[in-house]
């Protein structure tokens, strides 16, 4: 059955609604309008957390509702309803006309329709008993305990969702996409005295659960989990001042999102809020620097068949050998920056606009092997993962906390550190990347993106990279 039959069944016939009047309502909600569409929306979600030895929370939702939303000019107007009903459609299209009224607009082509599948639309949730989760994770719990003596606490948790969505325009157009979502994360902590330190790894995607639950993927979450906290409580504090900062391959690439990735969404532009804001065509970064944003990766967490808006996904080239060539763009901004939509408009859920956000951001290899980065410093950080961060889009200044990060000395990784932040400004850091590896990765499937209050899955990935110099704060004395 297609994705657009089995939304039609859930939003229609369950819901005892009439498609065509339905399709009536939308098209005088948005008569006058520039652009605009029906969401219609159903999502079931489940969390299982298991931590100090028992399974300590278990949740399971079902939500559904529409938003309907009229673009005229700069301005939208947006009306959201769980109350999924003529009715209520038509209370909410009567709110648009704040927007619509006086507004001579011609109404926006629907965005070009797509085959594509990337991902299966089989619900995760019911694929494996509930029960057989719950034992899962007392397994993985039992199973990391016995991995080391230093072992004090383990924390295990277990996701999925499944969402279906369905976009009708004012032209009668729908299209429908249909978006599992799970994940597995093991956090450990582990002791020596009084000192404990924690490591974490998290795994997932837009598959069923048997990918992770997979014997051989918790495994491995338990055993990166376990090295990390390990290396961790042998550390010693982080040198502090200039110096060149190698970032590891995978998930260092949220360095890359939250720096550079929000800078180049097309609302930030348009409204030249961007540190990027009228310099396409310039020279941006270091010439080898080659960043892109792609939603059709299959399987991947920031995948998306079509975007929030109907627009199918692709793969859009952002910075380019250096130079500056492309935004991420929703339909909204790029209508008005005279630009194509690039499927990047995205809404955390029914009673959410749409705005340009990434889906997965990486940037693309270079020639140079990882070891041959590391020999090349005298005396700097290897980074290897990081925590939380925060930035300033409009200067491109970021502060970010390395979870875990070594010293290089004499072109050797050596001590492990604790308490590295890195400190610096976007689009400077890209013009001192001095060497890129051959080794891109893509993180493993955990990253959520926030903005303006919207948290949405993506995914990021990076090859080892060389930033010389780079300020890092520390704490050795």
């Amino acid at each position: 059955m297609s994705s657009l039959a089995r939304t039609d069944d859930l939003f229609f016939s369950r819901a005892g609604i009439d498609r065509p009047q339905v399709e009536r309502l939308v098209g005088g909600a948005l008569r006058g309008a520039d652009d605009g569409e029906l969401f219609l929306e159903y999502r079931q979600s489940e969390s299982l957390a298991f931590d100090d030895g028992r399974l300590k929370s278990a949740s399971f939702d079902t939500a559904q509702g529409f938003g309907l939303r009229a673009v005229a000019g700069e301005a939208a107007g947006y009306a959201h309803s769980t109350d999924l009903s003529h009715e209520a459609i038509k209370r909410a299209s009567g709110t648009l006309k704040a927007v619509t009224a006086g507004h001579a607009g011609t109404i926006a082509d629907a965005p070009p329709g797509t085959n594509r599948h990337l991902y299966t639309d089989d619900n995760p949730l019911g694929l494996m008993p509930f029960a057989d989760k719950a034992k899962l994770l007392a397994e993985i719990d039992a199973a990391a305990r016995r991995r080391d003596p230093r072992v004090r606490q383990v924390m295990v948790s277990l996701s999925g969702e499944w969402q279906a969505v369905q976009i009708l325009r004012a032209d009668g157009s729908r299209a429908a996409d249909i978006r599992p979502l799970v994940r597995l994360n093991v956090s450990i902590v582990v002791g020596d005295g009084d000192r404990q330190e924690t490591g974490s790894y998290g795994t997932g995607g837009r598959f069923a659960f048997a990918h992770v639950v997979d014997p051989a993927t918790w495994q491995r979450a338990i055993d990166e989990a376990l090295r990390q906290a390990l290396v961790n409580l042998g550390s010693v504090p982080a040198p502090a001042g200039e110096m060149p900062v190698v970032l590891g391959p995978g998930w260092p690439g949220v360095m890359l999102h939250e720096a550079i990735g929000h800078g180049l969404e097309g609302d930030f532009n348009r409204k030249k809020t961007s540190a990027f804001a009228g310099l396409m065509g310039q020279r941006v970064a270091s010439p080898g620097v080659t960043v892109v944003d792609d939603g059709t990766i299959a399987d991947r967490r920031g995948s998306l068949t079509i975007d929030d808006e109907g627009t199918p996904t692709e793969r859009t080239v952002l910075i380019e050998d250096g130079k500056l060539v492309g935004y991420m763009q929703d339909r909204q901004n790029a209508r008005l920056m005279g630009m194509r939509p690039t499927g990047n408009g995205r809404r955390e859920s029914f009673a959410h606009h749409p705005m340009p956000r990434m889906t997965n951001t990486y940037m693309l290899a270079g020639p140079h092997a990882p070891e041959e980065i590391i020999r090349s410093v005298k005396r700097g950080l290897y980074a290897v993962n990081f925590g939380g961060g925060q930035v300033d889009i409009t200067s491109g200044k970021f502060v970010f906390s390395a979870s875990e990060a070594y010293l290089i000395e004499d072109g050797k990784i050596g001590q492990a550190v604790k308490g590295a932040t890195l400190i610096g400004n976007g689009p400077d850091a890209l013009t001192r990347v001095k060497m890129i590896g051959n080794d891109m990765k893509l993180d493993d499937g955990i990253g959520t993106c926030g903005k303006d209050g919207q948290g949405v899955p993506v995914g990021v990935g990076q090859p080892t990279m060389l930033i010389d110099p780079l300020t890092v704060g520390g704490t050795a004395a």
